[in-house]
């Protein structure tokens, strides 16, 4: 793929591409922050595992 090839296809992605509306936004916003929010709960519980299991007398 030479430059100007990819050059069109950057141009075509660009005219393809919109931006989302606020229903869309929004839906992608809960998406995200219940991935983080279930990303950082296992690492809590992984955390509580390890501590209470491995290292019960350390403070």
């Amino acid at each position: 793929m030479n430059l100007r090839e990819l050059i069109d296809a950057w141009k075509k992605i660009f005219q393809i591409a919109s931006k989302p509306d606020r229903e869309e936004y929004m839906t992608l916003l809960k998406i995200t922050l219940l991935g983080f929010m279930l990303i950082g709960l296992i690492a809590f519980v992984i955390r509580l595992i390890f501590y209470t299991t491995l290292f019960p007398f350390t403070g």
